[in-house]
C-alpha cells in the first residue's frame, strides 16, 4: 500500500523530523530524542502534528439516531460545544475503533477516528446508515495540531480572542486563531498534560504552525513526534487502538464499561450486557516493573510459578518514573491492585506489580 503524506510533510523533514511509516502515513516519530520531547510536554509545551487522524461530519434529522446505534456511549447527553469519548462496537464482541464525538449543533456532529481505521470506520457506519443520514469524510481537508503541556494555554492565548481559558476538559469552541477563522479549538488531548487540539484547514496549516511556534518561543516550545506521544499516553494508561483494544478484545475487559451505556440499544449491546452480567474473564490492567526491565507488547505476564496469566499489549520505559510500565490483560483473579506478577523478558521472569493507571498524576 502506498503511504500517504500529511500536508506539512516537507516542513517536518526540513526541521529535522525523522519520518517513519505509521497507520498508512509517513509521520514524524521524533525530532530530537523521545525523552527530551516527553519532558517538554510534561513541563512546558510541545506540538504534535497528528493530521493523519480521520474526521467525518454526520448531519441531518436522524444524525443522532445513527450515532446512538453505532456507538456505545450515550450521545443524547451532548450539548453544543461538548466532546465525548466513545467506541464503535462490532457484531462479535470486539471494537471497530474508538473515537471522539463532537456536537457542533443540533443535527450536526463531527467524529474523529484513528488514522489506520478511516476507511474501515466509514464503511462500517455507512453500512448501518439505513436512515440515509448525510455523511462527509473530510479527513483530507484538515490538519490537526495537538498543542499540549502546562504552557499550552499561555501560548495559544496570544493567538486568539476566544475565551479558551474557560473551556472545560472535553469541550470546544470555534473561533479565529492566528488570524484564521473557524478553527475548532478543543480542550482535549492524548497526553494528560493539558492543552488543546486544533483543527485547521490545510491551506492555513503552515501559517498557523509557524505562529504557534512564535507564540511559544518564550516557553521553549518544541515539535513532538510519535515516540513521545506513545510514552505520554502510556503514562496516563490511555488505550491505543491496535494494541490495547482491537476487533477481538472485549471493550468491557478493556475497561471501557464507563462509556458503555446500556440505557439505550446499540450494535451488539445485548451480547455485551450478557457478558457483563455473566462476569468477565480478563481485565486490562496497569503493570509497573519492580525489578529492572522494559515490558514490551506481546511479552507474557506470569505468576510466581511461571504460568502464563496474561499478555502485555503496550509497554515502555517511563521517562517520568524511570521504570518500566505497561498495559496488559490478565485473568480476573490476578487483576487486583498490588498483585505481584512477573513479565517474561527473554525467558527470564522479571518482578512487577498490578497498579491502577494513570501511572503519573495528570496535569489536567
Amino acid at each position: 500500500m502506498e503511504l500517504k503524506q500529511i500536508p506539512l510533510n516537507d516542513l517536518h523533514e526540513k526541521i529535522g523530523g525523522k519520518m517513519v511509516p505509521f497507520a498508512g502515513y509517513v509521520m514524524p516519530v521524533r525530532y530530537s530524542s523521545d525523552i527530551e520531547e516527553h519532558k517538554c510536554v510534561r513541563e512546558g509545551v510541545g506540538v504534535f502534528d497528528v493530521s493523519h487522524m480521520g474526521e467525518f461530519y454526520v448531519k441531518g434529522p436522524k444524525s443522532l439516531d445513527l450515532i446512538q446505534k453505532v456507538s456505545a456511549n450515550d450521545a443524547s447527553v451532548l450539548f453544543d460545544g461538548k466532546v465525548q469519548y466513545s467506541y464503535l462496537p462490532n457484531a462479535t464482541g470486539g471494537v471497530v475503533d474508538d473515537l471522539l464525538v463532537y456536537k457542533m449543533a443540533d443535527e450536526e456532529y463531527f467524529l474523529v477516528v484513528n488514522a489506520s481505521n478511516i476507511e474501515k470506520d466509514w464503511n462500517w457506519i455507512q453500512s448501518h446508515n439505513a436512515e440515509g443520514v448525510e455523511m462527509q469524510n473530510v479527513s483530507d481537508d484538515f490538519c490537526l495540531f495537538a498543542v499540549q503541556g502546562p504552557k499550552a494555554l499561555d501560548t495559544l492565548k496570544k493567538l486568539t480572542d476566544s475565551p479558551i481559558e474557560a473551556l472545560d476538559y472535553y469541550t470546544f469552541t470555534k473561533g479565529t486563531l492566528a488570524g484564521v477563522d473557524d478553527i475548532i479549538i478543543s480542550a482535549t488531548g492524548y497526553t494528560g498534560a493539558g492543552g488543546f487540539e486544533l483543527y485547521v484547514p490545510n491551506a492555513a496549516a503552515e501559517e498557523v504552525w509557524t505562529k504557534i511556534f512564535e507564540a511559544g518561543a518564550e516557553f521553549d516550545i518544541k515539535p513532538i513526534g510519535l515516540g513521545a506521544r506513545d510514552t505520554l499516553r502510556l503514562e496516563m494508561g490511555y488505550c491505543l487502538y491496535g494494541n490495547d483494544i482491537t476487533d477481538e478484545t472485549s471493550p468491557l475487559e478493556a475497561g471501557l464499561g464507563w462509556v458503555t451505556k446500556f440505557t439505550k440499544s446499540f450494535i451488539n449491546s445485548q451480547d455485551l450486557l450478557a457478558q457483563k452480567q455473566g462476569g468477565l474473564k480478563n481485565k486490562l490492567v496497569g503493570i509497573e516493573m519492580i525489578d529492572r526491565g522494559i515490558p514490551r507488547s506481546h511479552y507474557e505476564i506470569c505468576n510466581a510459578e511461571g504460568e502464563k496469566i496474561g499478555e502485555i499489549t503496550s509497554g515502555t520505559m517511563s521517562p517520568s518514573l524511570q521504570k518500566g510500565i505497561a498495559l496488559g490483560y490478565v485473568t480476573l483473579a490476578n487483576a487486583k491492585n498490588g498483585t505481584e506478577v512477573f513479565v517474561k523478558v527473554r525467558d527470564k521472569l522479571i518482578k512487577a506489580q498490578v497498579v491502577k493507571p494513570p501511572f503519573v498524576k495528570p496535569g489536567v
